[in-house]
């Protein structure tokens, strides 16, 4: 019975976003056990707390971008639309373009890739203005929404389920990744 709840979900959310759910699929058939402790992940993925939605949307795609170079990232651009975070944030991501954001995008864009780049001195002076403009708590979600958005590309990659680059579409408009993935 879950397996047909699970399934059906999945396709769903495949439809909607145009997303191509089948490692999630694989991996509820070989283990629903681990299919749902990665789940948690989704959730953990989602939860932006009191960060702006620019901010906290650019640092997603920052990390995303570092494992990704197409339908994952695209998955988070589309998601960051739906969000309404501008088109034109989300271009400045993709082409790794930090002066073309509102300076919210910015912030969670460069922190993200400073602690992806482990600059220890650039994370803790955007760390501090961090907490400076939306508090602690920020932080941490900052740092959850990094880590979470890298583990679903790294996943589907290891299982075998990621193969192409692709040109991620923003605002109706297809655009190169400034910054293809390390693996790619």
């Amino acid at each position: 019975m879950f397996g047909w709840i699970v399934k059906r979900r999945l396709d769903s959310f495949s439809r909607s976003f145009n997303y191509d759910t089948s490692y999630l699929r694989a991996l509820y058939d070989l283990n629903p056990r681990s299919f749902w402790k990665f789940s948690r992940v989704a959730t953990l993925a989602h939860d932006r707390g009191d960060v702006p939605r620019e901010a906290w949307y650019a640092a997603t795609i920052a990390a995303t971008i570092a494992e990704d170079c197409g339908p994952c990232t695209q998955l988070i651009v589309t998601m960051a639309e739906r969000a309404a975070v501008s088109p034109s944030d989300l271009r400045a991501c993709v082409a790794d373009d930090p002066p073309a954001m509102t300076a919210d995008a910015a912030l969670g864009y460069t922190f993200a890739k400073a602690v992806l780049a482990r600059d220890m001195a650039e994370s803790d002076r955007l760390r501090a203005e961090i907490e400076l403009r939306w508090g602690k708590k920020a932080v941490v979600s900052l740092a959850l929404g990094i880590a979470a958005s890298r583990t679903f590309p790294t996943v589907k990659y290891a299982m075998g389920y990621a193969r192409a680059c692709s040109r991620i579409r923003v605002a109706g408009t297809d655009l190169p990744v400034a910054k293809q993935a390390m693996h790619a």
